[in-house]
């Protein structure tokens, strides 16, 4: 049987590509599948994905006619996964050579495992520097300990699990972005333990990601996340995660406010009208009576589902002085 399955969904990445595959067909651990999709590219992606098929029959391409986004591509992937174990690696990224020999070999020193975590190193593209994301080291945590800790994401979410787990509960697709945050969140939650090993993910940092570009799009992590907790009430689980993940979900509606209050001038009326529109739907549906006592009374972070206006009034003030404080620092 095969080990590893990756996934790898691209779309227009022929400019990082090669690093990415190069780095999957250099790993150590040879026994692997590597399920491309190319979720509808307009460059010359998909000539660079049938040209490493051509010479290396672990890789397999998938092309997709109609651009659908990341979680539903991935999605096309699990279902051709043939390996006992599957992660993704982003377009854009790519894999220490040791790293799936080192999650697999980690996956065999417990079997009450059914997620690893890989380490994380950030490249940061303009400057060319490396960063590892600092996580407080462990061998192994429960699957809801995991869950909780990703919540600010004390812990990343970039992983290996059993492909009976990943197809038991496939990729999110109610957004085309920040859903897959959900898809990680449950296979935390129902992984037994969850485990971390040696082998490195590249995370690229660079103005082109889907994720870091200024554009409206950044307004649907709002829906993501409602989507995460419409999971968590059928999932039945106990209020203090609820309570935590809806502070969670607070702490995104003012982090959206403040991208609209920092990029509203770039974005279209449309895009703007659009994102307000989220915020003021999100603010509406927030448990108040769920927030801690600490962010109910904190000037900028108040609900004041009372009035919408005030609301606003409040963030735009808060806002401002933030940024008048953060002038005044850098002079």
């Amino acid at each position: 049987m095969t080990r590893v399955s990756v996934l790898v969904a691209v779309y227009n990445a022929a400019d990082y590509l090669r690093p990415c595959l190069d780095s999957l067909l250099g790993q150590t651990l040879r026994d692997i599948q590597i399920v491309c999709i190319d979720d509808c590219s307009t460059d010359h992606s998909l000539q660079l994905l049938n040209e490493y098929a051509a010479r290396d029959d672990r890789v397999e391409v998938i092309h997709l006619d109609e651009n659908s986004g990341q979680a539903h591509a991935r999605n096309v992937g699990l279902q051709r996964a043939k390996g006992e174990y599957v992660c993704m690696v982003d377009s854009d990224d790519w894999l220490s050579a040791d790293a799936l020999q080192q999650a697999v070999e980690t996956f065999e020193g417990n079997a009450l495992l059914d997620s690893v975590l890989f380490r994380l190193v950030y490249y940061r593209q303009e400057t060319r520097r490396e960063e590892e994301m600092k996580m407080q080291p462990f061998k192994s945590i429960t699957g809801r300990e995991a869950f909780r800790l990703t919540l600010d994401w004390q812990i990343h979410g970039l992983y290996m699990t059993r492909t009976a787990l990943h197809r038991q509960f496939p990729y999110d697709e109610s957004r085309r972005l920040y859903s897959d945050d959900n898809t990680t969140r449950i296979h935390f939650y129902w992984s037994r333990y969850v485990g971390l090993c040696g082998g490195i993910y590249y995370y690229r940092l660079h103005g082109a990601s889907s994720t870091r570009a200024v554009s409206a799009k950044r307004f649907e992590q709002l829906g993501a996340n409602e989507s995460m907790k419409r999971q968590l009430l059928e999932l039945d689980i106990n209020k203090q995660l609820l309570d935590d993940y809806e502070n969670f979900r607070w702490l995104t509606l003012i982090d959206t406010y403040m991208f609209y209050y920092q990029h509203g001038h770039e974005l279209t009326p449309e895009e703007c009208r659009y994102g307000l529109g989220e915020i003021r739907r999100v603010w509406k549906n927030i448990e108040v009576g769920r927030l801690r006592h600490s962010l109910r009374c904190k000037f900028g972070y108040m609900p004041l589902r009372h009035s919408w206006t005030l609301f606003r009034i409040q963030e735009e003030v808060y806002f401002a002085l933030r940024s008048l404080r953060d002038r005044l620092l850098r002079k």
